[in-house]
């Protein structure tokens, strides 16, 4: 596929390519899905990294680039571990890309930690960005048989039906996720601010996948998602 002008049948061409990429990645991740074993530390002994990880992030590459040869790519896995190191690669991918030009940014399994430990909380996540600007979405959970999808402006949508966020208008109704950052100084921060908030709302939960809470926000099953965001904290790939 060549750099052409994003018309909509454009568009919907490379959601397939992305949607085709994820399926592949779930397969990988259903076929482990009974644990894995860490095979190296990135930031600390809370963010993880196995064999699977890059097997997803090569399967997705491989998919996406037969399809789109002419696309930038940046996996999570072929990043430094840390906000601020995957900060400055799309920044600098960004910087160094051409007019008209697409990169994919991927994070081949969110909730690596649910996933060391055998639990069905972690899906593969890609974005498409077009001159910068997010253009498309899709996170897709093998463990649910659910794929969340999203083009700029055209709403979201699950297995191909339109979702919308809860309809809770009151605080006290509202079922909050929260992330876990590796990151000391960010977790600390997020402590200190649980006595604030959860006293204002329904209930919190942490489900160790920033991506697929998001997801579970755009469908209603989460009223918000709220995460710190202190330098240190999460990547750039939520």
């Amino acid at each position: 596929m060549t750099n052409e002008v994003q018309t909509d049948e454009a568009l919907e061409l490379l959601l397939s390519v992305a949607v085709d990429a994820s399926k592949k990645a779930g397969e990988i991740i259903l076929g482990n899905a009974g644990g894995a074993e860490v095979t190296e530390l990135k930031a600390n002994s809370r963010d993880l990294l196995t064999l699977i990880d890059p097997l997803c992030e090569k399967t997705i590459k491989e998919t996406i680039l037969s399809a789109c040869p002419t696309h930038d790519f940046l996996g999570e896995e072929d990043v430094p571990a840390g906000a601020e190191a995957s900060a400055k690669a799309i920044k600098e991918k960004l910087m160094n890309s051409n007019e008209d030009s697409y990169l994919w940014i991927v994070d081949p399994i969110d909730g690596t930690s649910n996933f060391v430990h055998g639990m069905p909380l972690n899906v593969p996540s890609i974005a498409l960005a077009y001159n910068g600007e997010i253009i498309l979405g899709v996170i897709h959970d093998p463990h649910r048989d659910e794929t969340f999808t999203a083009i700029r402006g055209k709403g979201a949508y699950m297995n191909g039906s339109p979702i919308k966020v809860g309809a809770q208008s009151c605080l006290g109704d509202a079922i909050v996720a929260m992330g876990s950052p590796p990151a000391e100084k960010s977790m600390n921060m997020s402590l200190k601010a649980l006595p604030v908030l959860m006293p204002k709302v329904r209930t919190i939960r942490m489900l160790g996948s920033a991506a697929l809470m998001l997801a579970w926000v755009a469908n209603g099953r989460l009223t918000a998602y709220w995460i710190n965001t202190y330098r240190g904290g999460r990547g750039c790939y939520e």
